[in-house]
């Protein structure tokens, strides 16, 4: 599984317009749903939407990965952004997300689905890349962020 691979530049928003979780989910997907990465929006949003009612996946220091698993998906899809000012998602720090990585897999790809998450959990823990990726500007950046990251780290 290549992170590298499922990041795209058109599938980042910077900034988001969103105002709270269950609107920033919406976006991501809607931008999915756009790009046309996927083409059952709303049945994504709802799955996406009952894991993060299940739990929050607003996991601390700024960060959210709502994340879910749909059947009629053929790839793993994924999506970020930055909010425009920061959103409450219950995360356990209490603290307001200020990054969000929406990732959706199909229901039968577990592996790579845990793997990802694992991924990005991995890369955000480095505080200096974390404070870098919350002070990009644009999709643009963020992007080339991300890139340099994981082709070092795969060097």
């Amino acid at each position: 599984m290549n992170l590298a691979t499922l990041i795209q530049e058109n599938t980042i928003q910077v900034p988001l317009q969103a105002q709270d979780r269950q609107g920033a989910i919406s976006e991501l997907v809607d931008l999915l749903a756009s790009e046309g990465c996927i083409t059952n929006c709303e049945v994504i949003k709802q799955a996406v939407w009952e894991r993060e009612l299940q739990r929050t996946t607003g996991i601390g220091e700024g960060l959210a990965i709502p994340h879910g698993r749909c059947d009629h998906l053929e790839n793993m899809v994924m999506a970020m952004g930055r909010p425009s000012t920061p959103i409450d998602f219950s995360s356990p720090d209490k603290r307001p997300v200020e990054l969000i990585i929406l990732l959706v897999s199909p229901t039968e790809n577990t592996s790579d689905h845990i793997q990802a998450l694992g991924k990005i959990s991995r890369l955000m823990v480095d505080r200096p890349f974390r404070e870098s990726a919350y002070a990009t500007e644009n999709a643009n950046d963020l992007f080339s962020l991300f890139q340099d990251a994981l082709n070092t780290a795969s060097a």
